[in-house]
């Protein structure tokens, strides 16, 4: 018997529903043949994009994070609407938060930010060939668009300034795919 077989679900309960995201615990089948409580954040998904503004700059936003009460350094980003295609979102994210619109785009890959508790995938993605334009960020967001250079991203990811994961593996991906490392 494989050791790392899939758990088997046994039951589910939903213990909320929110706009966004919805918990459930399941209680699960172990590969060993006994049971455990599994809970489980369902997260529809969402989109993070690596604006790149030319050689040696990347447009970032700043904006406080209310679940960690800090302010945090970060890519754009944004949560796909039910049926939404990602590219689509991320066009959209991309313009809402920083008021630029990309002439390129490329997908860089998905990741699952927190597989232990959430269903979330973040679809990632590279944007080039920026145009400006006013940015219209959504009622509830306070966004500052930061302009960064390479070389300063690094140092932010080293000494914490920039701790947010989908925004440290997208920054590597788009860096390795510019041939930026």
């Amino acid at each position: 018997m494989d050791p790392i077989a899939a758990e088997v679900p046994l039951e589910s309960r939903r213990i909320y529903e929110g706009r966004i995201l919805n918990m459930r615990v399941d209680q699960v089948r172990l590969p060993s043949g006994g049971t455990a409580l599994r809970e489980v954040v369902e997260y529809r998904g969402a989109v993070a994009v690596v604006p790149v503004l030319d050689d040696e700059h990347v447009v970032l936003v700043r904006q406080f994070r209310y679940a960690v009460g800090q302010i945090s350094l970060e890519i754009p980003a944004g949560t796909l609407e039910p049926g939404e295609d990602p590219l689509t979102c991320a066009r959209r994210e991309l313009a809402e938060e920083t008021g630029y619109q990309a002439a390129r785009w490329e997908r860089l890959g998905t990741i699952w930010p927190t597989p232990a508790y959430s269903t979330e995938e973040i679809v990632l993605f590279l944007a080039r060939d920026l145009t400006p334009g006013p940015a219209h960020p959504e009622v509830d967001e306070v966004l500052q668009v930061v302009l960064m250079r390479w070389v300063d991203l690094w140092e932010a990811i080293e000494d914490g300034r920039l701790r947010d994961a989908k925004s440290i593996v997208a920054l590597t991906w788009a860096a390795r795919r510019l041939g930026r490392v």
